[in-house]
């Protein structure tokens, strides 16, 4: 089923008077790219959210961001009496290098300096459950995370659909004029050659006529990209009704199309095969668009 890439979702839970609040967007990338926000004391379950988060969402720009509110009677945290005395001694040394300024120490500003306050370093145990409670939470946030990326990916869905049947119809059109490519150029180029032997008094030579439009035939000749082109088509309408994700095998189908559509262009000679190659491109430019948002 198709899936876009962009999403948002909000999941929390309580345990032990701990709330855990969890936010996950995801966003357009090429590849898989994660930022993991995380309270300082969580911070060592980093690597194993990566690994989630890369094994489940595949591509796109993921921000992942947990906090916490903790009102648990060990939310405290500790005082690490050995910086403060640190912190204090030097203190006291800069106070008698400058007697003349009277200095004063605010201890809510002292408790505020790097290492003085510490979290408790959480036993084995507690770590096991913080973990499987922060794993269930995430797994239970990218289920809802998918099922917003399906339902957008059903929106670009209807309008690749769309697109692709616009090109089909051009195509066919193209497929029409085709044949009569040749033969109004046989026309020109008679008309025109017997104009200037007429006033020449030639006499116009037939096998080199018939040799002259031979060689524009297979130089216009455009039923071989005509042919990739309606099977790449056919393979774009496939992939996008099937299960897998497919967003770079769509990309690679859309610059594919566009690649033959140009040569169509570059190849065929007549204005009404170039208004529908100028169609074709137009829908394959929004289909590029599209599917660089999908999974």
């Amino acid at each position: 089923m198709l899936a876009s890439m962009t999403g948002f979702t909000r999941a929390s839970v309580t345990n032990n008077n701990i709330t855990y609040n969890l936010e996950i967007r995801s966003l357009n990338g090429k590849y898989f790219k994660s930022t993991i926000k995380l309270p300082e004391q969580l911070a060592c379950y980093e690597p194993k959210i990566e690994q989630i988060l890369r094994e489940n969402l595949i591509r796109g720009s993921i921000v992942f961001s947990l906090r916490l509110r903790d009102n648990s009677e060990t939310a405290s945290l500790e005082v690490n009496s050995g910086a403060i005395k640190g912190y204090l001694q030097a203190l006291k040394q800069i106070v008698h290098e400058h007697k003349e300024h009277p200095i004063t120490i605010d201890l809510s500003n002292l408790l505020m300096l790097p290492g003085v306050c510490q979290y408790p370093e959480p036993d084995v145990a507690r770590l096991e459950q913080e973990l499987q409670i922060i794993t269930d939470l995430t797994n239970q946030a990218l289920k809802q995370l998918w099922n917003m990326r399906y339902q957008e990916g059903q929106t670009i869905k209807l309008d690749l659909a769309k697109h692709c049947q616009n090109i089909e119809v051009a195509l066919n059109d193209i497929k029409e004029c085709a044949p009569q490519v040749i033969q109004d150029y046989a026309q020109r180029l008679r008309q025109r050659v017997g104009k200037l032997l007429s006033e020449a008094e030639v006499e116009l030579d037939k096998e080199s006529l018939i040799r002259e439009v031979a060689i524009f035939a297979e130089r216009a000749d455009i039923n071989e990209e005509l042919s990739r082109l309606a099977s790449h088509l056919a393979q774009f309408q496939t992939v996008i009704e099937g299960k897998e994700h497919a967003g770079r095998t769509l990309e690679f189908l859309a610059q594919e199309m566009l690649r033959e559509t140009n040569t169509i262009g570059s190849k065929a000679n007549n204005a009404k095969i170039a208004l529908r190659v100028v169609e074709i491109k137009g829908h394959i430019d929004r289909i590029k668009e599209q599917v660089m948002n999908v999974v």
